[in-house]
């Protein structure tokens, strides 16, 4: 069965549907590439599910373990190869890791190593640097 729709809306755009929830994304050409930009790129998803999967994995390991990462967040920055073939060359993924009680350096490891485990970064081709780094923190009550 598959896991996801994707309709051509022309223009250079596609919207995508999660069939399980029915959530949609929409995808657009980035304006380097003939596109408008008014929405992630294909590319943009694939960088996006690098961090994404990196937290979510994070997220698992640290349930396991009776911590919360609630409020932590990323900047990812996709780098696209300056030769030919048009490519992703590097993802960059900072993440901002906030906990609710102070970790130790081998709670924080256990987690950082978590991370490179996750699917995507897995299933990138080797070609792609994953320029990965980790600031932690505790999370500020609101």
């Amino acid at each position: 069965m598959p896991t996801i729709k994707t309709d051509y809306l022309g223009d250079l755009r596609t919207q995508a549907t999660h069939l399980q929830s029915s959530t949609q994304i929409l995808t657009d050409a980035p304006i380097d590439n003939q596109g408008k930009g008014e929405a992630f790129s294909p590319t943009d998803l694939v960088a996006g599910a690098l961090g994404s999967c990196m937290m979510t994995i994070m997220g698992i390991a640290a349930r396991r373990d009776g911590i919360d990462l609630k409020g932590s967040e990323m900047d990812i920055t996709k780098g696209m190869s300056t030769d030919a073939p048009r490519r992703i060359s590097r993802i960059e993924v900072h993440l901002n890791m906030v906990s609710d009680t102070p970790l130790s350096q081998e709670q924080q490891e256990r987690l950082e190593r978590a991370a490179y485990t996750c699917p995507v970064a897995l299933s990138l081709h080797p070609d792609i640097e994953q320029a990965v780094s980790f600031s932690w923190g505790v999370a500020q009550e609101a």
